[in-house]
């Protein structure tokens, strides 16, 4: 816990010294005598009243005044808060090697079935957009808060050859910021749909930030091989990082490699641990290696506690404020409650 006026601080002993006072105030207090014939049945008339019901409301009081005294140094605090008006971007890998079976069924259907998991479990005031990649990268669904909507484009996709991770982040980019001129051509495969004056026309300024300070959306990129293709990886997260966008990247797979027959081909995977933690590092995420069905399963259900909330430093001052009036007001109505006055 901070303090944003911490010399309000200073005032804090105040409350031992009215622990203090309380007590000299006791010890003061002198009972009157009273002649009385029968004091037994005078005793079991009155009845005995708790010692603690005497001490409790001043002790109520005293922790509302050190409260109240707290928070005129307006603290702060780290707590996780929900996102608001956030986007998520799955990038997928639908290489011909995602059809291997090392993760039960394969790695595709296990990564589809995670990825619909992590969709379910995201709350519903947060887009999600799908983007597939292979030797080139497409958008399979644009940014929406439709949940069928984008489960049904998970379950469109379609396997193709080659890997190209720096274009799959590259056009995740170009979905988040579709106004930001991101060149999109190389990501793609195909010539952008630009009349001639389009194309001698500048992109719009642009001023990096802070790499992963931009918290209102963020990429899941799962892939199982190394870069064939495309955008070089490198290239394309230092787009993201000076864009403030998180990459959270997921490794499914055999880390020694593995040949798959595809389409005709014989295909050598590998994963290529270092490039997504070098992703994820540079864009102050987290990296994830999933080596079976359930270890994905879990790693999406991790992601979506992570990308849903954030830690922030906030003020607490009204936090504090109004414990210290609710336990001023318990004090209050103890005490006209069991003595008939406040005292």
């Amino acid at each position: 816990m901070g303090f944003l006026w911490p010399e309000l601080l200073w005032a804090l002993p105040l409350v031992p010294l009215a622990v203090l006072g309380y007590w000299l105030l006791l010890r003061r207090r002198k009972p009157t005598p009273l002649r009385v014939a029968q004091l037994d049945l005078i005793r079991a008339a009155a009845g005995r009243t708790p010692a603690w019901r005497r001490h409790l409301p001043p002790a109520l009081l005293l922790l509302a005044f050190a409260l109240l005294l707290l928070a005129g140094s307006r603290p702060t605090a780290r707590v996780k808060l929900p996102l608001q008006q956030q986007t998520i971007i799955l990038a997928m890998d639908v290489s011909g090697s995602m059809r291997a079976a090392d993760v039960k069924p394969d790695r595709l259907t296990a990564s589809q079935e995670a990825a619909r998991t992590f969709v379910r479990e995201l709350p519903r005031d947060i887009r999600i957009g799908v983007v597939s990649f292979a030797g080139t990268a497409s958008v399979v669904q644009a940014p929406t808060l439709s949940r069928d909507d984008v489960l049904a484009a998970i379950d469109r996709f379609q396997l193709q050859r080659g890997t190209a991770i720096g274009s799959g982040i590259v056009l995740s980019l170009a979905t988040l910021f579709p106004d930001a001129g991101i060149e999109i051509d190389e990501a793609t495969g195909r010539d952008s749909d630009r009349g001639p004056g389009d194309k001698d026309r500048k992109p719009p300024p642009f001023t990096p930030v802070p790499p992963g300070s931009y918290s209102s959306a963020a990429v899941v990129l799962l892939t199982d091989g190394q870069t064939t293709t495309g955008v070089e990886p490198a290239e394309a997260t230092k787009m993201a990082a000076e864009r403030g966008v998180k990459i959270y990247t997921v490794g499914i797979g055999t880390k020694d490699g593995g040949t798959v027959e595809f389409d005709g081909w014989s295909l050598h995977a590998r994963l290529d641990e270092d490039t997504l933690r070098h992703i994820a590092d540079e864009t102050r995420a987290n990296y994830f290696y999933a080596g079976n069905a359930e270890d994905l399963r879990q790693v999406y259900s991790g992601l979506s506690s992570r990308i849903a909330f954030e830690v922030k430093e906030t003020e607490i001052t009204a936090l504090l404020a109004l414990a210290g009036g609710v336990l001023a007001l318990l004090a209050g109505g103890l005490s006209v409650w069991w003595f008939g006055r406040v005292a």
